[in-house]
């Protein structure tokens, strides 16, 4: 029997009236180091339940692989250290997550077959779903409350009234977690519209809604479609993410807390999203393509009530203030903000072309025709195409189907142009010096699709390409899933302007490790690591022009900085900052 139940008109724990005040915090997109001090100030907010997303692409990369259950994505530890810490957990385990993640968590072995129908009943899709909750459940089970542990309710999919109306699917869903052990409180959420809580509910599972603001009109929309049972804001958002070349949302404080309050003394229960954003570090991003492509920032800070490096923001007091007036909040003094390190300076001295040194993190795989990343088994990062020009002049370079996402182009090694998925482009004016001149065509993945119907959207190039209307036939493709930087060949940089895509390294020294922001001013687009820690995609863009640096990832002594830049650069230096700069604020 589940622990938590509904009355009429709430929620009982064990029998006795429980009110739901919880807050995200996703264990995937904060250090495992850092799992036990975030929990530790959601209590002290007064939160007595944090949720979280889990996410099936992580945690399943290969589906005739052993289930990955450690670093990031020990979720038993997560749960462990949220029941120390005396709070209870809301489980989302989807299949889809959405969460501005990449693919919105669906597997890219899963939706590389483009007749699966995905989020549906059709069996290929809820046959692999169950293989995984086949795995991913029995070690969750003893961390249910059934087992004595903090798990009080599981998500049945997530927000599916917008995407679909199969209810025999989620039917499915609800079975394929009773069926395996799950006794706790069954939910769904959608956003407060008729037609999504409609398509998106099953008679005998609570259905929850997800907005921001108007929460009386919400919360009685959903008790028109839900006329019994607890009132619950299942994503009460109190701030936003932001997309590339857009501007950095926030949401004012007094007014999230205004909002958080009218919810509470309704009588409601809660998950504010986000308590705590974090950060998609390497390749985890989401996108979204409405009209256009827009990927997702590397920040998932959201203007969230612990900021991105885990310090109170103006909203944790505010949210704090609220809470205490309808609930007991610990007796203890609010968290402080935590150490940074010194500004450091950081000369990358050391550098390593990339189309010179691309044998050194992959073999080509030989095609007639470009391949797809997807064709090439490449989830996430880069994929590098070379051939040559049978003819030399003047002409146009034609991309069928365009690029997926971004694609860099160079003949005999010079830079000629960009194209991007966000602008539609298919056509590149160049100039051929002569015949067997070299075509290379670099293609970086941005982001797959977390919401709507373009999840699983090809990356890479998407068809033949031809140069003046003559394919171009015989292509080296090299995959760039860039997860092993051991072998590249570093040699002193030289004093001129770098005008291809390459690696810079460096060193800096770290008397006592802690938090800190990577600044990049002079460079121009790629990737950052430190001591082989993948930090993510940086952007001179914007809005986002520090990466977060957590201080679990540093050490005492020498420490290694390396960045993929691909652009032209005449900066040789970075900085670490005790600041972060997420970009001009947009309320």
């Amino acid at each position: 029997m589940s622990v938590l139940t509904t009355s009429a008109d709430g929620f009982l724990l064990r029998g006795e009236p429980f009110r739901i005040v919880s807050g995200a915090m996703h264990y995937f997109r904060i250090h495992p180091d850092q799992w036990a001090d975030r929990l530790r100030k959601a209590r002290l907010m007064g939160l007595n339940s944090v949720e979280t997303y889990v996410p099936w692409n992580l945690h399943q990369p290969d589906p005739a692989g052993s289930l990955v259950l450690d670093g990031f994505l020990d979720l038993p530890r997560y749960l462990s250290l949220a029941r120390a810490e005396g709070l209870h957990v809301l489980l989302r385990p989807g299949p889809f997550i959405c969460a501005e993640w990449d693919d919105g968590g669906l597997p890219a072995w899963l939706i590389a077959d483009p007749d699966i129908e995905l989020r549906t009943g059709d069996p290929r899709f809820t046959g692999a779903f169950d293989r995984y909750l086949d795995e991913l459940l029995p070690p969750l089970l003893p961390y249910m409350a059934a087992a004595g542990g903090p798990v009080i309710a599981v998500q049945v999919e997530n927000e599916y009234g917008a995407y679909g109306d199969d209810t025999a699917y989620l039917k499915h869903l609800e079975s394929a977690f009773r069926s395996r052990g799950v006794e706790e409180l069954l939910f769904t959420c959608d956003q407060a519209d008729p037609e999504h809580l409609s398509a998106g509910s099953i008679p005998g599972v609570l259905a929850t809604a997800t907005f921001g603001s108007r929460v009386d009109r919400n919360l009685a929309e959903l008790r028109r479609h839900q006329p019994e049972g607890p009132l619950m804001c299942a994503e009460f958002w109190i701030g936003w993410f932001d997309h590339w070349g857009g501007p950095h949302h926030v949401r004012d404080a007094a007014d999230a807390a205004a909002d958080l309050d009218r919810l509470l003394s309704a009588g409601a229960s809660v998950n504010i999203y986000m308590f705590h954003g974090g950060t998609n570090f390497g390749f985890t991003n989401g996108a979204n393509h409405k009209h256009a492509y827009e990927p997702t920032v590397t920040s998932y800070d959201y203007d969230a009530a612990l900021t991105e490096c885990g310090d109170p923001g103006p909203k944790y007091h505010a949210f704090r203030e609220v809470i205490a007036r309808h609930l007991p909040v610990p007796d203890e003094p609010a968290p402080a903000a935590s150490r940074k390190l010194p500004p450091t300076a950081v000369e990358l001295d050391r550098r390593a072309p990339l189309l010179t040194h691309t044998k050194a993190l992959a073999e080509a795989v030989r095609t007639l025709d470009p391949a797809t990343m997807n064709a090439l088994g490449l989830d996430t990062g880069y994929a590098l195409y070379r051939t040559t020009f049978d003819t030399a002049g003047d002409g146009l370079l034609h991309f069928t189907g365009g690029v997926g996402d971004r694609a860099q182009v160079f003949v005999d090694g010079a830079p000629v142009g960009v194209l991007e998925r966000e602008r539609h482009d298919e056509t590149l004016p160049v100039r051929v010096p002569h015949p067997g001149a070299t075509l290379e065509v670099l293609v970086e993945n941005m982001g797959g699709v977390n919401y709507g119907p373009r999840i699983g959207a090809l990356k890479g190039l998407l068809g033949p390409v031809t140069f003046d209307g003559r394919p171009l036939h015989g292509w080296d493709c090299h995959p760039l899933p860039l997860d092993d930087l051991s072998g590249l060949p570093f040699a002193p940089a030289k004093a001129t302007t770098a005008t291809e895509p390459a690696f810079h390294q460096g060193t800096f020294e770290v008397d006592v490790p802690a938090d800190s922001f990577l600044a990049l001013p002079g460079w121009t687009k790629g990737q950052a690591w430190i001591n082989g820690f993948h930090l993510g995609r940086y952007w001179n863009r914007g809005p986002q022009h520090t990466l977060y640096v957590p201080a679990p990832i540093l050490r005492h002594g020498t420490n290694e900085l390396i960045l993929l830049e691909l652009h032209a650069t005449t900066s040789t230096r970075a900085r670490l900052t005790d600041t972060a700069d997420l970009g001009p604020e947009s309320d």
